[in-house]
């Protein structure tokens, strides 16, 4: 119950809008502007996207938002005006169980444009850049990725025909097995 009614005063103290969250939004925040909202990271990442080098931030433990077991912001955006590596390119939420049940989402961020079950995960899909990622019985947000708009998805009506990927549930320890090169 307390975890729920934290997830409430979330949506409601950071004015849920429907490509952000708080004061975070893809391809406008920056990482100044994430600094100074959220403080220093638990951890940076350094990595390519693209061929441009790209930084990741991991907000976890004490401090991670309020409610949340994990924050990650990606930066690194690629604009008509060329390369922004302080420009949050995506973010994403990993809520405390009972934080953002499917209706508080509803509520927050209005109905979904599309949803559906990728990879055996429910998931619910928004034109502006949403998408969240339930639990089995459809109860509790589990991650929520925040994106910039699809191109093409910001008509009244249209849905974007890319269906997202399952969260990687991978441990960060291990490493991705190489290609098969055989020939079948």
């Amino acid at each position: 119950m307390r975890a729920a009614l934290i997830g409430l005063l979330a949506l409601f103290a950071f004015g849920a809008a429907a490509a952000g969250w708080g004061t975070i939004t893809p391809g406008e925040s920056t990482a100044a502007g994430v600094k100074a909202e959220h403080g220093e990271p638990s951890k940076v990442t350094k990595m390519k996207a693209e061929g441009y080098d790209t930084t990741e931030w991991t907000y976890e433990g004490d401090r991670a938002p309020v409610g949340m077991t994990r924050m990650v912001v990606e930066f690194g955006l690629l604009t008509r005006q060329g390369y922004q590596p302080d420009v949050v390119r995506s973010f994403r939420l990993e809520p405390n169980p009972g934080v953002f049940s499917r209706d508080q989402v509803i509520v927050g961020w209005g109905k979904p444009e599309k949803g559906g079950i990728q990879d055996g995960v429910p998931f619910m899909m928004y034109n502006s850049g949403l998408v969240v990622y339930f639990d089995k019985d459809i109860l509790n947000a589990v991650s929520m990725w925040f994106t910039r708009p699809l191109p093409g998805a910001g008509a009244e009506g249209s849905t974007p025909t890319a269906t997202p990927a399952a969260p990687a549930t991978r441990p960060p320890e291990a490493k991705p097995k190489p290609p098969d090169r055989s020939t079948r």
